[in-house]
């Protein structure tokens, strides 16, 4: 596991299955990896409801994830771009987890989830004119467009849906996203 590899999350609440049903994926969420060696920790940096743009270690994931000692609720994977380790140097990793750290404390994009929920009924009604709609910037994040931006200061695009947003299923269809490791296989099908 390497700093910046992409943790991709397939929940089991209610939330979860909203994100997987709207997106016909099994993912619900999406965060990524940084390694502390200073004290042996590897940490997932993440946009989670309610508390916004935070980091934890990936051991809670793991083992404590509801801090009564259960592990996450569902699958959990690493994957890793193919283009990560090219522009990766250690200056660009540096530069990276700074521009990742200091988002931290943002809140998490409520807003933009009941857009996103407009968009995609908007697709199924007869007068959706079905254009294509840019990501828009604002300093809330929901945790597929927190990952986005961070990939984004290093170069690297993600391919996104074309109504406008940026999913955990996004990451997961992206062409030179290679999975590395299954860390908790609970995965579940549609």
């Amino acid at each position: 596991m390497c700093s910046g590899d992409i943790l991709l999350c397939s929940g089991s609440a209610w939330f979860s299955k909203l994100i997987q049903r709207a997106t016909s994926s099994v993912w619900s969420h999406v965060g990524f990896v940084m390694k502390v060696d200073a004290i042996d920790r590897v940490m997932v940096l993440e946009s989670v409801e309610p508390l916004g743009v935070r980091t934890v270690p990936l051991s809670k994931y793991l083992r404590n994830y509801d801090s009564k000692g259960h592990p996450y609720p569902g699958g959990v994977v690493i994957v890793r771009h193919d283009d990560f380790a090219r522009k990766a140097s250690d200056k660009k990793m540096a530069e990276f987890g700074q521009f990742a750290v200091d988002l931290f404390g943002y809140p998490y994009d409520k807003k933009e989830i009941a857009k996103i929920a407009a968009r995609i009924a908007s697709t199924y009604l007869p007068f959706s004119s079905g254009e294509k709609k840019k990501l828009e910037r604002d300093r809330e994040y929901i945790c597929s467009e927190y990952v986005w931006e961070c990939y984004n200061s290093l170069g690297i695009r993600v391919r996104h849906d074309p109504k406008g947003f940026i999913s955990p299923a996004d990451f997961a269809k992206d062409p030179k996203i290679k999975l590395q490791a299954v860390l908790k296989s609970n995965l579940k099908r549609l």
